[in-house]
């Protein structure tokens, strides 16, 4: 099967994923039930965002804005502001989540949009993936993650103060997003020839949402923080940035 014929495929694997884990989350209705550790699954996918978005997105941003005679480091610019984005949407749901007056709406309604743009952009990135090997790749740090973030955006849309229908609106906000991102990549991908800039900063941009995901996502919580201190699930964390400098030789 070709590359461009197992994305729809890989697609709705992901997706069937993520409905499978929030629907669950959502039907515990707040009770005592926690965040799925994140584990080796979740510190090998960080290692792969890290090494998706430094040696393939972002260098690849890089040479094309280069290659079209821009001088000016767009591709750092767009990954930096992306990364300080998501930090800052979650630096104000921990805000209010730590208060005691915190709204249950904000912190729910800001995980959403963040877990969002991530999942859009992470869906353009595996969009524009050319090569089979890389594809692949994403795919299994894209399962690895799309899991528990899934079940966690669902805990906490069911402990917050929406309604059982807006909860579902919200998730399901969510969950469309993979699907729309894996489709805007691959249209792109396809004028990439008329607009290469195009595809370049979405490239880019893309690396600012892996890179963050990859490292700062969560915070004191981040795998690559936490996990640091398992040698198991940090040796999965190097293993994911090795397996993606090992790509690297061929694409």
């Amino acid at each position: 099967m070709s590359g461009m014929a197992l994305k729809p495929l890989l697609v709705v694997v992901v997706v069937l994923v993520s409905l499978a884990a929030g629907r669950s989350a959502i039907r515990a209705k707040g009770s005592d039930l926690h965040k799925p550790a994140l584990g080796f699954g979740e510190a090998f996918a960080a290692g792969i965002f890290l090494g998706a978005g430094l040696i393939h997105m972002l260098g690849d941003a890089e040479g094309a804005f280069v290659a079209a005679n821009v001088n000016y480091p767009f591709a750092m610019v767009f990954c930096g502001a992306v990364m300080l984005l998501l930090l800052w949407i979650e630096h104000l749901a921990n805000q209010s989540s730590e208060s005691p007056a915190g709204n249950k709406k904000l912190v729910a309604f800001s995980a959403v949009l963040m877990l969002s743009i991530h999942s859009l952009l992470m869906g353009a990135a595996f969009g524009i993936s050319i090569s089979a090997a890389l594809t692949m790749v994403i795919f299994v740090a894209v399962l690895a993650h799309k899991g528990s973030a899934s079940f966690a955006l669902g805990l906490e849309l069911s402990r917050s103060q929406f309604s059982l229908s807006s909860v579902w609106c919200l998730f399901m906000f969510f969950f469309a997003m993979f699907p729309l991102g894996a489709l805007l990549g691959q249209s792109v991908s396809g004028a990439a020839k008329a607009y290469p800039l195009v595809e370049a900063s979405i490239s880019a941009v893309a690396a600012g949402t892996f890179l963050f995901f990859g490292t700062l996502h969560g915070l004191a919580t981040s795998p690559m923080i936490v996990r640091c201190c398992n040698q198991r699930e940090f040796v999965g964390a190097v293993a994911g940035f090795t397996l993606m400098a090992v790509v690297a030789i061929w694409t």
